[in-house]
């Protein structure tokens, strides 16, 4: 199975990833003094790669398969064959996340920070160590501070000879001007539902029915679906969120439905911080020379504070990602109920609660549905200024009561 074939419905960037493949294969085999830099100018490689597009569209799929590509070593690339196989050490090690030349980023954070990024630049200044190229996916490249991003700028304006950067955001407006003016940008498509459905049935085995309901339920989100698809939980989180317009009659059922939704969110980061918290605690005390339950050593309480940061940096990012998990269902919902209303011919996504669907259509007008999902918007605004979560969210639900 060729590294490109998770990335679906994105064929134009497929074309292109595979044509600068071969010209990077062909930079590394001629093995020339001028290969690094002059080389890059006169081919389709690059050593800065932006992929943006939006959630769900495959950005970092498409970057693991390039730098898995990058680091291919199969004897077909000699008679022709596209670099990419998906079975030679280099690409599998490249897509398992185990290549050392390939380092993936996924902050679990709020943000990137200048130490962090520090760090990547000073690995990417050093010489492959047993690949083709020196690799680093940055899939968070939105997350990047205002001094994070100018300590990358320095590396991507004087590249090392053989690293190359792939960087991943929703969008152009995410990343510094400056960054992605020195970066070669491929931008991404949702893709078909079509496609999706296919993918989960080919790769992940699931029944082709539910399969389709998954995708089109999250309108082409690739790793959503696949959580929709497999995940009991996620199915009657969603299920729950999708009954919240039909509760927010009173102020007293908007209040109890935004409290419900962020008790929702905050029991999913409990969930995460249960499962690695205490096990990256007890790791870091037995490293310090400290015992299970009793006094650490001096001088290590600067590491054990830094830990209970990240940790709690953590469970903050995994409360907002739930609950911006939630407000897009609640946007589909809405999305539909204009649909309906104005007799679009564009697919229903949420077939399932169609009952709740035309209600809404019915008791309401197309102008109180565009404000709701504007209100919807407006929550998401409020949680990315660091608005109180249950604030937001109750703010959010009294507007979608008024309409």
């Amino acid at each position: 199975m060729a590294v490109w074939d998770d990335l679906v419905g994105q064929d134009r960037v497929r074309t292109q990833l595979a044509a600068a493949a071969r010209d990077a294969d062909a930079l590394v085999t001629a093995n020339a003094a001028r290969a690094s830099t002059d080389g890059m100018s006169k081919s389709t490689m690059t050593h800065a790669w932006l992929f943006t597009g939006p959630p769900g569209s495959g950005r970092s799929t498409a970057a693991r398969a390039f730098a898995a590509a990058l680091q291919c070593v199969s004897p077909d690339r000699a008679l022709g064959g596209v670099p990419g196989c998906g079975f030679c050490d280099g690409c599998h090690t490249a897509l398992v996340g185990t290549h050392a030349d390939v380092e993936i980023v996924r902050t679990e954070g709020l943000s990137i920070g200048v130490k962090e990024t520090r760090e990547l630049v000073r690995r990417a200044q050093l010489s492959p160590a047993v690949g083709r190229w020196q690799v680093i996916v940055l899939e968070d490249a939105d997350r990047l501070t205002e001094g994070a991003g100018n300590v990358l700028l320095k590396a991507v304006e004087e590249p090392a000879p053989r690293t190359v950067w792939l960087l991943c955001a929703p969008s152009l407006e995410d990343v510094l001007p400056t960054i992605r003016s020195r970066c070669r940008n491929l931008t991404l498509g949702t893709p078909p539902v079509d496609a999706v459905a296919d993918l989960l049935v080919r790769r992940d085995g699931i029944d082709p029915q539910a399969a389709m309901a998954a995708a089109r339920a999250t309108q082409g989100h690739i790793g959503r679906a696949r959580r929709l698809a497999t995940d009991e939980r996620a199915r009657a989180r969603r299920a729950t969120v999708l009954t919240m317009p039909l509760r927010v009659d009173d102020i007293g059922g908007c209040l109890k439905a935004a409290q419900e939704l962020v008790d929702a969110a905050t029991a999913d980061a409990k969930e995460v911080a249960e499962g690695a918290d205490t096990q990256e605690t007890e790791d870091l005390r037995a490293a310090l020379g400290g015992s299970a339950g009793g006094r650490m050593p001096r001088g290590t309480a600067g590491a054990m504070k830094e830990l209970a940061d990240r940790q709690k940096r953590r469970s903050t990012r995994t409360q907002r990602d739930s609950l911006d998990l939630a407000l897009t269902d609640l946007t589909g919902f809405y999305r539909d109920v204009l649909a309906l209303q104005l007799r679009s011919s564009v697919a229903i996504a949420n077939e399932d609660v169609r009952d709740a669907l035309d209600r809404i259509a019915l008791s309401s007008s197309p102008e109180r549905t565009l404000r709701r999902i504007e209100a919807i918007s407006a929550c998401r605004q409020a949680l990315d200024r660091n608005v109180a979560p249950l604030l937001a969210v109750e703010a959010m639900a009294v507007s979608l009561r008024a309409g």
